[in-house]
């Protein structure tokens, strides 16, 4: 894909602009004051894709509500990487037909990945006449202007074009208050896994320019962020296709050297692209956390080579061993698939039997959710969703056994902590993160939170650790 064609010109971006001061224009004639309310599902991309899209209301005049009842405008920021997350937007899409008939002017829109996919947006345009404007991640960028199509003929816009992708800087933010912050490094996927929908809805991968990356980085850390995660569907990929002899551990290594007190982590990386360079960099850089993220899926070689991961067990291995021993304390988390089409028993327990061998954190652990337009949709699948139950509770056992006897370890050490907010535990006010992520409650002052603390832990279970600020 040649590079030009993948920036969206400033012209279009500034005529983006114009758009929203028309749509800004058209609630003052009104003497209107419309509310937006942004509801977004699935992965840390679509949360940043939100940002971005609340940033594009907010420059048109809205302000941001989280009730869809008192909202002039509500939008839907979809998944579809498992059918539970599809579910779920449908069932909210027909719970709207009543706030749309209590306000007949109320716009409801859907967009993101579901929105992409022609069975969706088909069923859409038949079966949701109460939607009024469905566009897909490669149309984000323009947004205001679709949305204004949408006031300006009254009538149904459908952008969900099969388009290449691209990148377009420049757009209106709002973050969350606070100190995390997400940052998109690159776009797309060039991979295919079987089971996955992502290449298909997001387009081939394209990588911001570094300095784009470094300036926004630079930007947040001085606005007082303290935590910001680097996004990517295979941020090990990063710089491929800049044609710049400029990768990823580059862009990490230029990061560190932004001064300031705050830490940097990044999701997600392929296994396949990982390298002992990237670890290495992780190790020498004061400002990247300990913590990696490396999602092996199976471990049996035969049902990764079905899901066209395009690398072994014995490799995944190698990876994390050099990865425990550049950076020890190593924090490792990762995500795996239970019930892959023809998967059996003893190939499930090779995953079971990895993740004993690693002694992982913490999983993100799945059932098998077929994707219709996938590899892997159209496999036969001969074990029953009991079977994969059993499987899958097997895998549960062994992480949650690990997971405590880690936290256990803890108790008794002092560790640093970045206090990011309250807590429903009135015992342990503060929520706080360590440098490898786990989630610590504490004791302690509000006025910690933001700020990086010294805490003592002195309890853990399965999924947290439990302290007091020293």
């Amino acid at each position: 894909m040649e590079r030009e064609n993948v920036l969206i010109p400033q012209a279009d971006l500034d005529r983006q602009r114009e758009f929203e001061e028309k749509i800004r224009g058209l609630f003052a004639a009104r003497e209107a004051h419309p509310a937006a309310c942004v509801d977004t599902f699935g992965c840390q991309q679509n949360v940043a894709d939100g940002q971005k899209l609340m940033g594009m209301l907010e420059a048109s005049g809205f302000t941001l509500t989280q009730d869809p009842k008192e909202a002039d405008l509500v939008l839907l920021n979809t998944c579809a990487i498992r059918e539970h997350a599809e579910d779920r937007v449908f069932g909210n899409l027909g719970a709207l037909t009543h706030t749309k008939k209590e306000n007949p002017e109320q716009v409801i829109c859907l967009c993101g990945c579901m929105a992409q996919e022609p069975r969706v947006s088909e069923r859409i345009k038949k079966s949701y006449p109460h939607v009024d404007l469905v566009f897909g991640p490669q149309a984000l960028w323009k947004f205001p202007e679709l949305l204004w199509q949408v006031y300006e003929t009254k009538k149904r816009v459908f952008s969900v074009q099969d388009e290449h992708g691209t990148i377009a800087e420049g757009i209106p933010v709002v973050r969350e208050k606070g100190v995390k912050a997400w940052v998109s490094i690159m776009y797309g996927c060039n991979n295919f896994c079987s089971y996955c929908i992502v290449p298909y809805v997001r387009g081939r991968e394209r990588s911001r320019d570094p300095q784009a990356v470094l300036a926004e980085v630079r930007q947040l850390v001085e606005a007082g962020y303290k935590d910001i995660t680097l996004l990517g569907q295979n941020v090990n990929s990063y710089g491929n296709d800049l044609d710049l002899n400029y990768h990823f551990p580059d862009l990490l290594a230029d990061i560190d050297r932004i001064p300031g007190e705050y830490l940097i982590r990044f999701m997600s990386s392929h296994p396949k692209d990982a390298t002992p360079r990237l670890f290495d960099v992780m190790a020498a850089s004061s400002h990247v956390a300990k913590q990696l993220h490396l999602p092996f899926q199976s471990g049996n070689d035969r049902v990764l080579k079905e899901m066209n991961r395009r690398y072994t067990r014995q490799q995944y291995l190698d990876l994390v061993n050099y990865a425990k021993r550049v950076m020890p304390g190593l924090v490792l988390t990762s995500d795996v698939i239970i019930g892959f089409p023809g998967e059996t028993e003893a190939e499930a327990m090779d995953t079971v039997s990895l993740v004993e061998e690693v002694g992982f954190d913490a999983l993100f652990t799945f059932i098998y959710s077929p994707r219709p337009g996938t590899k892997a949709a159209a496999m036969p699948d001969p074990a029953t969703r009991a079977e994969k139950q059993k499987w899958f509770d097997r895998l549960l056992e062994v992480q949650n056994n690990m997971s405590a006897k880690l936290h256990a370890a803890y108790v008794g050490k002092t560790v640093r902590v970045l206090v990011d907010g309250e807590s429903d535990d009135p015992e342990y006010p503060l929520t706080s993160r360590t440098e490898g992520n786990r989630l610590v409650r504490l004791k302690g002052d509000k006025a910690l939170i933001g700020q990086f603390a010294d805490v003592a832990v002195t309890g853990s279970n399965t999924w947290a650790l439990y302290g007091e600020a020293v």
